[in-house]
């Protein structure tokens, strides 16, 4: 049973929630300076969160295996070793949209009805990259609706406040997303699939992905200014810049042994000095 939970968390990648998990958090923190924040209602956007970050994966490996089965760098993974079966994925995805939407339900009226249309786009997004050389724009929509769920979950209401940091979460993933993506700039070309480095090629990828972590940079101080934060938010933010610069220094068009490095470590070292800063901030 242990071997088998631990094939379930290496197939979803659970290892990744933390880049959407910490964003979360924060925008539960932020929501918390006008109205109350309860251990209730964290618990649920937890819930919510994994029931989510579940499904979501899980309908991406299910639906892609053919694609990873071919793929060199992917061809190792659960689903096409046969060590989980399509039908337990379903299975699994299933259970975890249907734990989302009984989170959402736990929470508050809003955030009930808003749960299909956040299975939607996450599901979504694993059929553009057969379609669209934007795939990477709609992984960041994906992951945005982590803080702005989160928001609402706590207000039971949206805001144009927390929008800005839905947006700045939706170009920083896209961004880091391009350079993990630069890894099969060519399998995608063979297999004819889309995505931003396929379209543009490596080296334009890499500038576009530099022009949206800008915008995401931006994005943070913006929300910094309209919440009317202090000094702890803003160094945290420029601490992040800094990671970021770091980030697109240890790859480059010929160079892209550390692209890994960059997408996984780097990104989940950001999310969690933004969520350490901004609770700091708001707490001192």
């Amino acid at each position: 049973m242990f071997d088998r939970v631990i094939a379930y968390g290496r197939m979803i990648k659970f290892s990744h929630s933390i880049f959407a998990l910490p964003f979360a958090f924060s925008a539960a923190v932020l929501a918390a300076t006008e109205t109350s924040l309860t251990p209730r209602v964290v618990f649920w956007i937890v819930v919510a969160m994994v029931g989510a970050r579940s499904a979501a994966m899980g309908f991406n490996r299910l639906v892609d295996r053919q694609m990873d089965a071919e793929n060199p760098r992917t061809a190792g993974r659960e689903l096409p070793q046969g060590v989980i079966s399509p039908v337990a994925v379903t299975a699994l995805v299933v259970l975890s949209s249907l734990i989302l939407v009984f989170a959402a339900y736990k929470l508050n009226r809003l955030c009930f009805a808003l749960s299909p249309f956040a299975l939607f786009i996450v599901f979504f997004y694993s059929y553009t990259k057969r379609f669209t050389w934007a795939t990477q724009l709609f992984l960041g929509l994906a992951l945005s609706v982590a803080p702005i769920g989160a928001w609402i979950a706590v207000t039971g209401y949206l805001s144009p406040k927390v929008l800005l940091l839905g947006g700045a979460v939706m170009f920083w993933v896209s961004g880091f997303d391009i350079i993990y993506a630069t890894q099969d700039e060519r399998f995608d070309r063979s297999f004819g699939v889309y995505s931003i480095p396929q379209r543009f090629g490596i080296a334009r990828a890499l500038w576009i992905s530099r022009v949206l972590h800008v915008i995401s940079f931006a994005l943070m101080l913006v929300v910094g200014r309209v919440f009317g934060l202090g000094s702890i938010y803003f160094v945290g933010v420029f601490a992040i810049g800094g990671l970021l610069v770091y980030e697109h220094r240890l790859v480059g068009p010929n160079d892209l042994s550390r692209a890994a490095m960059a997408f996984m470590n780097l990104n989940a070292i950001i999310s969690c000095v933004y969520f350490a800063f901004t609770l700091a901030d708001v707490l001192l």
